[in-house]
C-alpha cells in the first residue's frame, strides 16, 4: 500500500498540483501506521531555497492530495498524509565527501611515505 500511495503522489503532484509555489520534489518514502490511518511522507526537494515552501505547500493540499488518491485506488480508506522533508540523501552525500575525503588523505599520505624511502 505504502508504494502505491508513492507512485500515486508523483503522478497527482506532477500533473494535477498547479502550485508556483511548489519546487522539483520526489517522493522517497511512505511509513505508514499499523491501522493504515496515517501516513508519513517523506520528500527531497530540489533546491534548498523551495525546501520548507514546498513542504508547506503540500501539507496544505494534502486534503485534496488524498481524495485524488482515494479515486485512484481500491482501499476502504485512505490514510491522513503528513510531508516531510527527507535530509537522508543529502547525510549521504556529505558522508560520500567525507570518505572520499579520507581517501585522498590516505592516497597522499602513502604517496609522500613512498618518495621518503
Amino acid at each position: 500500500m505504502a508504494e502505491q500511495i508513492r507512485r500515486e503522489l508523483s503522478e497527482i503532484v506532477r500533473d494535477e498540483l498547479k502550485d508556483p509555489r511548489m519546487g522539483l520534489c520526489s517522493f522517497t518514502a511512505v511509513k505508514l501506521s499499523r491501522d493504515l490511518s496515517h501516513a508519513i511522507v517523506f520528500c527531497t526537494v530540489l533546491g534548498e531555497a523551495h525546501r520548507d515552501e514546498t513542504i508547506e505547500t503540500l501539507n496544505r493540499a494534502a486534503g485534496f492530495i488524498r481524495s485524488q488518491i482515494a479515486s485512484r485506488i481500491r482501499a476502504r480508506s485512505v490514510p491522513m498524509l503528513k510531508f516531510v522533508n527527507d535530509d537522508s540523501v543529502e547525510r549521504g552525500a556529505a558522508m560520500e565527501e567525507l570518505i572520499n575525503e579520507a581517501v585522498r588523505s590516505d592516497r597522499l599520505h602513502h604517496n609522500e611515505k613512498e618518495s621518503s624511502s
